[in-house]
Parts: C-alpha cells; structure tokens; sequence
C-alpha cells in the first residue's frame, strides 16, 4: 500500500494541473505516493494534453464521458486509489516546501485526527480562505447579518486562516486540499454524488466529524491555492453554490431550520447585492444571481 494518493479533478485546467503536478514532485518527499488526475469530459483537448504526466511513474489519467462535477469526479479516483491516506487537491494549487508530507505525517501520527489541511496563500503569498470555524447554519447567517462582528470576537483573525504556530481544530476544511484516511471514507463513503459543485467539501467534513474524527488546519503546511484561476462565470458560480448550500441543508438540518435560515440567507444576499452595486463591484452580480435563487421554484427545496 502507498501512503498517499493524490486526486486532482481536471475541466479544462490542464495547464494548472501541470504546474501543479510539477510542484508536488518537486516539493514531496520521503513519501510513496500516486497522483490521479480525473478529467470531467473537458472540451479542446484539455485531457491529452495531460498524457505528458504519463512519462510520470505512478501516475494514473482517467477520462469521464461525461462532466459529473466536483465530488463525483473525486469519487472516481478514489475508486482505484491505493494510498493509506487520501489528499483531494484542487488543480489550481502550488504545493509549496514539503506540505504533503506534512499532512501525511499528522495524520499517520495522531489517530484521533479525521482530516487535516494546510494553510493556503494566494500567488503572492497573501493569506486566503483555509478552512472555516463557522460551519453552514443559523449562527453563521446571523453572523452575517451582524456584519461577522460575533465571528470576530469568538475566533478573532483566526476564523478562515491559521494565523497561530499551533495546529487547530476547525469546522469545515475547503475541498482546495483536504486530506483524510482512506479507512475512513471506506467507511463513510466519499463525496455525496447529489452534489455537483460546491458545499460537498462541507458535507463530507460533517460526516468525518460525526464519524469521530477532529478537523484540523497545520500552519507549517503552506499550499498556493490560485482561487478562481479554474472557474470565472460569476453567475453560474453563484447557481451552482445556492444549490449545493440548498442541498448541504436538506441532508443536514430538518425542514423549520432551513425554512428560517434561508430567510435569514435571502435577506443576507439582498443586503450584500445592494452594498457591492453602490459600490459599482463586479461582485453584486453573484449576490443578484443567489437572491434571485431564492425564488426559483426550480431550486434545490
């Protein structure tokens, strides 16, 4: 058995992923690994221009027929992964140092811990979105409704980000780089197939969580995550999120929950659409699209 194995879902991100790829040969060691690349029936030729990595050992391309989304895609390179630990790796990542031995070696020394990730920098190094203390829920739309003055307080500047030298328990860890063990998705089962994109790295960090495992986020891990580097339509991006939080909610929360959070979540998007359009930000158009969401008999109920 491989200590590791890496899965990369491929839509046309060819050139993210070879960059990618380059780093985590360049930057692993001491660790027995394999690395799945799962193409999502990309247009233009995105997969063969792939097979340059088959020059790689250990390395595995599978080819979809069809584009099954994020957590599916996952599910089918989980499907033939033989490492003991799994790291689902988003294809615009830059693995910096030795960050994946890291992880490996945290999980393999500390049985009580489910999953883990490593902080991650945009292209210049600049702290981003790691992980989240706030799981989906009513506290986190009231959070937001207080302008995250409540978030602040609780969880200081550490609330997305690992600002601390210690090791720490989160909520959610983001799909951009979440390793856990392959013993225990045998167990659970790996990404839920109903989502398509977005909410299924929460989803499945519950049911880790409920299995028994802590999440944690390591700050000497370091990964460049190039966010939205492999997806720029800004309202489909926004439809796509609505139905998996939509989603996220009927698998987790009874039906009195989600009715009042979603009002709660309404009232967040129109306040966030009105801010960002007198403030002439491109970004009022992700809020419009999700407000709008909220009345579409066709969404996810």
């Amino acid at each position: 058995m491989k200590d590791l194995s890496i899965i990369i879902v491929n839509y046309y991100t060819e050139g993210l992923i070879i960059d990618c790829v380059k780093s985590i040969i360049s930057n692993t060691r001491n660790l027995l690994y394999e690395v799945i690349i799962v193409d999502n029936n990309s247009p233009n030729n995105s997969f063969e221009k792939l097979s340059c990595l088959n020059k790689e050992p250990d390395f595995h391309l599978i080819s979809l027929e069809e584009n099954v989304g994020f957590g599916r895609a996952n599910n089918e390179g989980l499907k033939i992964a033989k490492g003991r630990n799994i790291l689902f790796l988003n294809p615009d990542t830059i693995v910096c140092q030795d960050a994946i031995s890291i992880m490996c070696n945290y999980l393999d020394d500390n049985d009580s811990v489910g999953a883990c990730c490593a902080n991650l920098y945009d292209g210049a190094m600049n702290p981003v979105h790691s992980y989240n203390m706030i799981k989906p829920s009513l506290f986190n739309e009231i959070n937001l409704m207080l302008l995250s003055i409540p978030s602040r307080f609780i969880y200081g500047k550490n609330l997305r980000f690992n600002y601390s030298n210690n090791c720490k328990k989160v909520n959610c860890i983001t799909g951009a780089d979440l390793m856990t063990r392959k013993r225990i998705l045998d167990k659970i089962g790996g990404f839920n197939p109903t989502f398509f994109m977005y909410y299924e790295d929460t989803e499945l960090c519950y049911r880790i969580k409920k299995e028994g495992g802590d999440l944690i986020s390591l700050p000497n891990a370091k990964i460049m995550h190039l966010e939205g580097k492999s997806f720029n339509n800004i309202e489909r991006r926004a439809k796509m999120s609505y139905e998996g939080r939509e989603n996220y909610y009927k698998l987790v929360y009874p039906k009195y929950y989600r009715i009042i959070s979603k009002m709660l979540f309404c009232t967040n998007c129109l306040a966030a659409y009105f801010v960002n359009y007198s403030l002439k930000r491109p970004v009022y158009r992700y809020w419009k699209t999700q407000f709008l969401m909220c009345f579409n008999s066709n969404s996810v109920n």
